[in-house]
């Protein structure tokens, strides 16, 4: 599975690397992290030639972006996969806006793209819903940081494909 991330910062990482003993209870915790905005889904190689221009046309004159954290989140019945998905919550009307460039390229995938998108980090899924509201009533300091690129993630070796660079001039 083919998708465009965003990548986070360290402080990112580092903040869900403090929260790891919290999450152990759940089934599966999330060791790379970064912020989904569109999946583009299978692809041979030529294939991905392909998406990747689609995507390089559709955000040629798309700046960088900020990001905020802004807290401890959960989707108690996510559309796929198991259930409760604990996440970091992310602030951010620049990657909601590329998000939409993204479903206006590419078709997007019914329950989880388009209106029903949330911009966050995945940390943990599966196990209790008890466990995911504790850590959603945590509170966390903000963090902030400006998207410069993005990344074609392939999701079957987990490393990024190739680069997406955004301007540098602001929104």
């Amino acid at each position: 599975m083919y998708s465009v991330i965003a990548p986070v910062p360290g402080r990112v990482r580092k903040l869900a690397t403090d929260l790891h003993p919290e999450l152990v209870a759940f089934e599966h915790v999330r060791q790379t992290h970064s912020c989904l905005l569109k999946r583009l889904g299978d692809a041979s190689q030529a294939h991905l030639t392909h998406l990747q221009r689609r995507t390089h046309r559709a955000l040629e004159n798309t700046a960088a972006v900020d990001a905020t954290i802004t807290g401890i989140d959960y989707f108690d019945d996510p559309p796929i996969g198991s259930a409760p998905v604990v996440y970091l919550s992310v602030d951010s009307p620049g990657l909601e806006a590329i998000h939409t460039e993204l479903i206006e390229t590419f078709d997007p995938i019914d329950d989880l793209e388009g209106d029903d998108y949330v911009p966050h980090i995945t940390l943990a899924r599966g196990g209790d819903t008890a466990t995911a509201r504790r850590l959603a009533d945590r509170e966390i300091d903000p963090i902030t940081w400006t998207v410069t690129e993005l990344e074609f993630w392939n999701g079957t070796e987990k490393v990024p494909a190739s680069r997406v660079p955004l301007s540098s001039r602001s929104l």
